[in-house]
């Protein structure tokens, strides 16, 4: 292999390494080791045919020659997607920053509190301007949200209707068209009508349980819903409402009339189009409502010594807990946008915020008097950002089109003929001009170029907002770059990330996100760019994702490919309508059941349920595989009904399954199909994969095998490949025009993280991919050599190795000692480790995988950490330290009790900050002591403006 090429920077075990690695697990070779592994009879036969790798300097000009082949016209299109500022202070410490985007999920509380505070302020902001009391921290984009609050209405119906059975939604006509795409979608399994037309005509009838309404509408014009919001209630009618955030600054916030949810997009808050994503959706409802709520809501809580910090509350770990009756199989969603939208508020504060919404809407309004004045006609009467104008009879949309295309503008061109404009926050009067131009040319008529436009607002009063908003300390205070940079490295010291510390969670493949991968990102090429754009400005977006798609095909072993769900749990639901979409076009839409192994992922059967099948549980058996007698068994009870098998590989213990390929044939006996989780694809790549092994569909998750970044719970994306006879079902969009199991609002999803996983497969190629799965499996066997004779390891496979992760045994531990897994968890804090995955799958036990990043010498720490840990346990065990006061108990031991003057444990300051030398050389510093995990749930506050007195 060339040296120069990133599989050398993006594996971290030499070849010497490996060596001593295999030395201390017992085998001869690498090969060996794969052989005892991975069964034969799924290995593949020949290396993947994919592209020979670049190096990091030609993938660098190769990209840059796909970026210039996108124009970035000035665009106006609108319909959810505007041009926005990112502020650089933002792009560069947060955005482009490696403990922001490398950091993960913050289930671990007290080494998350920078991230978690961030999230708050983006919940706050949300709060503020939409006028609910409660917000999540974020969905996966605005259509998923408004499906997400059809589901959560019809869960909240009143028993009346429950018993009556009304199933219907209505939805305003003038909703956009990809939010009417995606919550149709989602409506059809779980039996929900969806009915559009115009909401001033609607007559309430029995079995209508919820309204949709869009504010203001997909036209552009802001309606006062008040007296249609109070219809609707008299009827017992739900209402949410999809609210351009950004015109919440001028227009009285829905919380104001009565919504019962507001949804939308944060992308105008300071996040790049993304060519469609990613950027963070928002969803507010109504306290009461706070069970209900889908995705995850963070809220105060107090540490162990009563100081008020934050965690994630409720519904944390809902899927695994809940499985198939959690409210949605949203796990995570777009945490890194959501704190950039966050830090937009916080930065622009209340009056920057009002000041870019008043000078959206005074361009808005000169354009209107301007352009009007020409012979042209604005139709909306009340608006703030978006206009549409009638033409007269002597001006056609196509004249207008071929003038404004010749000046490098899109506008909206709707059917009847209309031509719309949505301003945004990069509007200025240069942009005016050229905008009045188009116009005036194709009318025939001069017209003065101005080099001022002044402040004006024609929003009735009845429809103006008069309420403060962003009022907390923190929207007040961090104004000046200098400020605000080091406020954000104020809270990015709280929370360990990897460029830290390995974080060695399983099921979750933290890998190196290669800076070589990620700098493209950052390209205006590819961040400018709207999602609806003519194909022929976005060739190199295309021709992105075209070779990426080809690309997949050939690591998974299928012929088709759907890169728009934007995250595991969306492709997970979107590869089952796939399913259903198939089995109904070959008369077998009756199936309605879906087994699924007791060890799979808690998304899994939530996916099935919103995809409107039913559950069937398949037992494992005790070494951890599928109880195959289990198997076959509710198969055959199943089988005139059984529409899937859900199954992760290798599973989700650890384990490739020896019997794989028979568990396939016995499902498609059944006339059933195989879904394949691709949570563990990181232990396939190049050395087989689930078209070879026989699956019919797989998702996968980008953001962990294919290294794109968690960015703190999101963006991920969850692409998903099929089979042959699966590829006519995929997931259509309005712009192909067949809009058929759309899952999410722009063609391609988050097509903005498709150029790391792109780079990532083009400078790797075959033989960096498939040594990089080989290093995977061989570094958690290395790890479980080591820590066998101490902890122990659960599960093995059928020639006593694991996969790329393993299962440690703590449950014998909290016998003998009754030191906790969560215990060990905590103390790993004090060394600057984040724990592994916790109690998932197995109650009571740690799940670690190391992933091929991590070098030999960052094992090896963990390793001594781990053992010193074990120490640490038996000093408790054996008495020689007390069972209510030692350093895992009271772990994690905070910078602000180590250094106060009083210490009243039975152990020294030294064993709990500085147990190890290598601690001393990198430490991490907690800012808060273990968190109270029942406090914030039993009284929420989601909000900065908290308090619990």
């Amino acid at each position: 292999m060339k040296n120069d090429l990133l599989a050398c920077r993006h594996i971290g075990i030499s070849k010497q390494d490996e060596a001593q690695m295999l030395r201390k697990i017992g085998v001869n070779s690498l090969d060996e080791l794969i052989d005892k592994t991975i069964p034969a009879n799924i290995r593949l036969k020949e290396p993947l045919a994919l592209p020979e790798a670049m190096t990091e300097y030609e993938f660098g000009q190769h990209i840059a020659g796909l970026a210039a082949k996108n124009k970035l016209y000035a665009t106006y299109i609108g319909m959810g997607w505007y041009n926005t500022i990112t502020p650089a202070v933002i792009q560069r410490n947060v955005f482009e920053n490696p403990v922001w985007y490398t950091s993960y999920t913050p289930y671990q509380t007290e080494v998350s509190q920078g991230r978690l505070e961030a999230l708050m302020n983006f919940q706050t902001a949300v709060c503020d301007l939409t006028g609910m009391p409660l917000a999540n921290c974020s969905l996966l984009d605005e259509a998923t949200a408004a499906a997400e609050a059809v589901t959560m209405m019809y869960a909240l119906r009143p028993r009346a209707m429950q018993k009556s059975g009304a199933n219907v939604v209505f939805v305003d006509e003038n909703v956009f068209p990809q939010t009417l795409a995606v919550m149709t979608t989602r409506a059809i399994p779980q039996g929900i009508e969806l009915r559009t037309g115009k909401y001033s005509e609607l007559e309430l009838t029995p079995d209508i349980f919820a309204c949709v309404l869009q504010y203001p509408n997909a036209c552009g014009n802001a309606e006062d819903y008040r007296a249609f919001v109070e219809k609707a209630h008299a009827a017992e009618c739900k209402v949410a409402v999809a609210a351009d955030i950004l015109s919440l600054a001028l227009l009285t916030p829905p919380g104001e009339w009565g919504a019962d949810i507001v949804f939308g997009t944060t992308q105008r808050l300071g996040t790049p189009m993304f060519y469609g994503g990613p950027s963070a959706a928002y969803f507010a409802t109504r306290d009461e409502y706070k069970r209900n709520m889908p995705g995850r809501i963070i809220g105060w809580s107090k540490d162990r010594y009563g100081k008020m910090c934050y965690r994630m509350a409720l519904q944390t770990r809902e899927q695994h807990i809940k499985r198939e009756k959690a409210t949605s199989n949203i796990c995570t969603a777009q945490a890194l946008l959501a704190t950039m939208a966050g830090f937009y508020a916080v930065y622009h504060g209340p009056e920057g915020i009002r000041t870019i919404a008043g000078r959206i809407h005074s361009i808005a309004v000169y354009l209107e008097k301007i352009i009007n004045g020409l012979g042209y006609k604005q139709v909306n009467t009340q608006y703030f950002d978006t206009l549409r104008f009638a033409l007269p009879d002597t001006i056609s949309a196509q004249q207008i089109r071929t003038i404004a295309l010749s000046k490098e503008v899109n506008l909206r061109y709707f059917k009847n003929g209309d031509v719309g404009m949505s301003i945004d926050e990069t509007t200025d009067v240069a942009a005016a001009n050229v905008l009045v131009s188009i116009f005036a040319i194709a009318a025939g008529q001069d017209w003065t170029k101005v080099s001022d436009i002044p402040e004006s607002c024609i929003i009735s009063n009845e429809l103006k907002r008069q309420s403060a908003y962003l009022t907390h300390e923190v929207f007040n205070k961090y104004h000046t770059e200098t400020e605000m940079m080091r406020y954000i490295k104020r809270l990015d010291r709280k929370d360990i990330s990897l460029a830290h510390s390995m974080i060695s969670l399983g099921s979750c493949t933290m890998k190196l996100n290669a800076a070589a991968e990620m700098l493209p990102l950052s390209r205006p090429e590819f961040m400018g760019m709207h999602p609806l754009v003519p194909e022929d400005q976005a060739e190199g977006y295309r021709e992105l994702i075209r070779n990426l798609s080809e690309e997949l095909k050939i690591i998974t072993g299928f012929a088709g490919v759907s890169l728009q769900p934007n995250s595991g749990a969306a492709g997970e639901y979107a590869g089952l309508r796939v399913i259903r979409a198939y089995l109904e076009s070959i008369g077998q839409g009756h199936r309605s059941k879906v087994l699924i192994p007791a060890s799979a992922h808690g998304t899994n059967p939530a996916s099935a349920i919103q995809a409107g099948f039913s559950t069937v549980t398949c037992a494992c058996d005790e070494q951890g595989n599928v109880d195959m007698a289990d198997l076959r068994a509710k198969a055959e009870e199943n089988k005139d009904d059984l529409a899937a098998l859900m199954i992760t590989y290798p599973s989700t213990h650890g384990i490739f399954e020896t019997e794989i390929v028979e568990i396939c044939n016995i499902i498609h006996a059944c006339g059933a199909q195989v879904y394949m989780d691709g949570a563990n694809m990181n232990a396939q790549v190049g050395l087989t994969n689930p078209g070879f092994i026989g699956a019919d569909v797989c998702h996968l998750n980008l953001h962990k095998t294919f290294a794109s970044p968690h960015g703190g719970g999101g963006p991920g994306v969850g692409p998903i490949c099929v089979a042959e006879h699966l590829v006519p079902f995929l997931p259509g969009h309005k712009m192909f025009g067949n809009a058929a199991n759309q899952v999410a609002g722009a063609p391609f999803g988050s097509a903005g993280i498709l150029p790391i996983t792109y780079g990532y497969i083009r400078m790797m190629g075959t033989e960096g991919l498939t040594r990089a799965t080989k290093i995977a499996i061989l570094s958690a066997n290395y790890l479980a050599a080591c820590l066998k004779d101490t902890y122990g390891i659960v599960y093995r496979g059928a020639t006593g190795f694991v996969g790329h992760e393993m299962i440690l045994e703590c449950r014998k531990v909290h016998e003998e000692t009754g030191i906790s897994e969560n215990d060990i968890a905590k103390r790993l804090m004090d060394y600057g480790y984040h724990a592994p995955t916790l109690s998932f799958p197995v109650h009571g036990t740690l799940m670690i995988e190391p992933t091929e990043s991590e070098s030999l010498s960052e094992l090896d720490n963990f390793v001594n950490v781990m053992l010193t840990i074990w120490e640490e346990i038996q000093e408790v065990k054996e008495g020689k330290a007390n069972k209510e006061d030692n350093v895992l108990v009271n772990a994690p031991h905070p910078e602000y009790e180590v250094v106060a003057d009083n210490w009243e444990h039975s152990y020294t300051r030294e064993k709990a900050a500085y147990p190890i030398e290598s601690v001393r050389e990198n430490k991490f510093w907690v800012n808060v002591a273990r968190v109270d995990n029942t406090l914030g749930d039993r009284k929420l506050l989601p909000t900065c403006y908290g308090c619990f007195d």
